[in-house]
C-alpha cells in the first residue's frame, strides 16, 4: 500500500534460463532505458541480472529454456513454489525449441558418441555427482510444473517483453499485439 511520501510496493520479480541460447534474457535487456522504469516498478530476485542463484518467494517469474536436465527439474520446481505467477517465455520454455531436436535421439547413444576419443574409440562419459544427470528428452515447462501465461517467441522481442510484464505488474490480462510477436 502507498501513502504520500513512500514508495509504492514493487513486485518481486524473477528470472532463470534454463536449456537454450539465453535469447529471451537478451530480450529483457534490449528493453533498454525502460530497465530503469522497470526497476521503479519491480525489486529482481533471482536473475542474471542480480546473480542470485535461488528463489525467494516473488510475484512474478520468468523463465526461459526447455527442461533438459535434473538441475533444471529442481530450478523450475523451486520457482513455481516460490512463484504467485510462473510465465514461459519464448520457443524452448513453451515446446522444447531447439534443443528438444535431441529428443528423436537416444541419450546414452549422444553422450557416448560425444564422449568417444578420437585416437583409441573408447568412450569415456563424464559421471561426476557435480553434473546434473540429463533427462531422456527435452520438456516444455508446462510439462513439468504448472505454468499461468506463455509468452511466444524465439525470443519474444524487447517490446513484448516490456508489454507484457507491464501489462502483469499493473494488474492486467497480457495481451500482444500480432506485431509484438517474433519468430527469427
Amino acid at each position: 500500500m502507498s501513502t504520500a511520501g513512500q514508495d509504492k510496493v514493487k513486485v518481486r520479480l524473477a528470472t532463470t534460463s534454463l536449456a537454450g541460447c539465453f535469447g529471451c534474457h537478451m530480450s529483457l535487456l534490449d528493453i533498454d532505458e525502460r530497465l530503469f522504469e522497470l526497476a521503479e516498478l519491480a525489486e529482481f530476485d533471482r536473475s542474471p541480472l542480480t546473480d542470485i542463484k535461488h528463489c525467494g518467494p516473488c510475484d512474478i517469474a520468468l523463465i526461459e529454456g526447455g527442461v533438459c536436465n535434473s538441475d533444471n527439474v529442481h530450478v523450475v520446481r523451486e520457482l513455481r513454489a516460490n512463484a504467485k505467477i510462473l510465465v514461459a517465455v519464448g520457443a524452448c520454455a513453451i515446446n522444447g525449441g531447439l534443443p528438444a531436436l535431441r529428443n528423436k535421439l537416444d541419450v546414452n547413444d549422444i553422450l557416448t558418441r560425444v564422449y568417444r576419443n578420437p585416437t583409441t574409440g573408447e568412450s569415456c562419459v563424464p559421471d561426476s555427482p557435480e553434473l546434473p544427470l540429463p533427462l531422456d528428452m527435452v520438456y516444455p515447462v508446462n510439462e513439468i510444473v504448472r505454468v499461468d501465461y506463455f509468452l511466444p517467441g524465439c525470443p519474444p522481442s524487447g517490446d513484448a517483453i516490456w508489454k507484457f510484464l507491464t501489462d502483469l505488474i499493473l494488474g492486467r490480462m497480457p495481451r500482444l499485439d500480432y506485431s509484438l510477436l517474433n519468430y527469427d
